[in-house]
């Protein structure tokens, strides 16, 4: 017996059933009524039981009848459940979205769109991570991940770039008045730096090169911290030059708690991508996502400050 045969005659079995006979059936399918005693026989033969009791006079269900219509008109109406949900999602924003993104970055940059998001979609649900390790997408169970740096080819991922990040060095006015500004690079090597490390690697600060690969410079420092923010509270108290993007520093910059050097020279850009589960179609809280994020993210992340 086919599971695919049984579900073939179910929804006639069940039309028999609610209609109170075969005659009824067939006017409500628009089938004959030999055509509707044929599924229902196909259907006792393939389960092995009597499902109706059939006399001249009237049709009614077995004991087993009984039992696997109640068991088939509940599976019908999860169907038709479901269906309706789907239909309405491809019009109506709903559901709830599972967003992992890094901590900085997202408080700052993303966390504020999908705010947005949820407050012109009644029936949207958000659940954000903040985590600057890299979680797996599919085994962790989110929808939509951002990453920062080149796209690679994850397996059973699909990509979009969303926003482009800039980096500047900067100093508190305190700061530079008395180290002095730094007007080139080898200029760095005179002044003290906040670094961003992790155990056992520190970032190097790069800068592009025309023609060339960009120029790595660790800048003589007692400070290295695993945390961006920390590096921008430590500049903006003077303890020295720091390396940011410019994402994390505008408002210091607006309000003259810090001020950028080096402005003649290209800065340095990396990308940032927003990656999620590789399906045939797009849930559509997950697509309006990937779509704000896109619009709304290069202007958070613009080099002007």
């Amino acid at each position: 017996m086919k599971r695919a045969d049984v579900l073939a005659e179910v929804p006639v079995f069940v039309a028999a059933v609610e209609a109170g006979g075969f005659s009824a059936a067939a006017a409500t399918l628009n089938l004959t009524r030999s055509a509707i005693g044929r599924s229902v026989a196909r259907l006792e033969r393939r389960l092995g039981v009597r499902l109706f009791h059939r006399t001249t006079r009237r049709l009614t269900l077995t004991e087993d009848g009984q039992a696997f219509f109640d068991h088939c008109r509940r599976a019908l109406d999860e169907l038709k459940a479901a269906t309706a949900a789907l239909q309405s999602e491809r019009c109506e924003v709903a559901g709830r979205l599972r967003v992992s993104m890094p901590v900085l970055f997202g408080r700052q940059c993303v966390a504020p769109i999908l705010i947005r998001l949820v407050e012109a979609h009644p029936r949207l649900e958000i659940d954000c991570n903040f985590n600057d390790r890299l979680v797996d997408v599919i085994e962790d169970g989110f929808d939509l991940v951002l990453r920062n740096g080149p796209l690679r080819d994850w397996p059973g991922l699909a990509g979009r770039r969303v926003a482009t990040q800039h980096m500047r060095v900067c100093a508190a006015p305190g700061y530079l008045a008395e180290a002095g500004r730094p007007a080139t690079l080898d200029d760095l090597a005179r002044h003290r730096a906040m670094l961003y490390g992790r155990p056992g690697r520190i970032r190097s600060w790069l800068f592009p090169q025309p023609g060339a690969a960009p120029r790595e410079i660790v800048p003589p420092s007692r400070m290295r911290f695993d945390d961006l923010g920390t590096i921008r509270d430590a500049a903006v108290a003077g303890h020295g030059l720091a390396w940011l993007p410019c994402w994390l520093i505008r408002d210091d910059v607006a309000a003259g708690r810090l001020a950028t050097v080096l402005d003649a020279l290209p800065a340095h850009s990396f990308t940032s991508h927003a990656l999620w589960p590789q399906a045939p179609r797009l849930p559509l809280r997950l697509r309006l996502a990937i779509d704000a994020l896109a619009a709304e993210l290069p202007a958070a992340t613009a080099l002007k400050l």
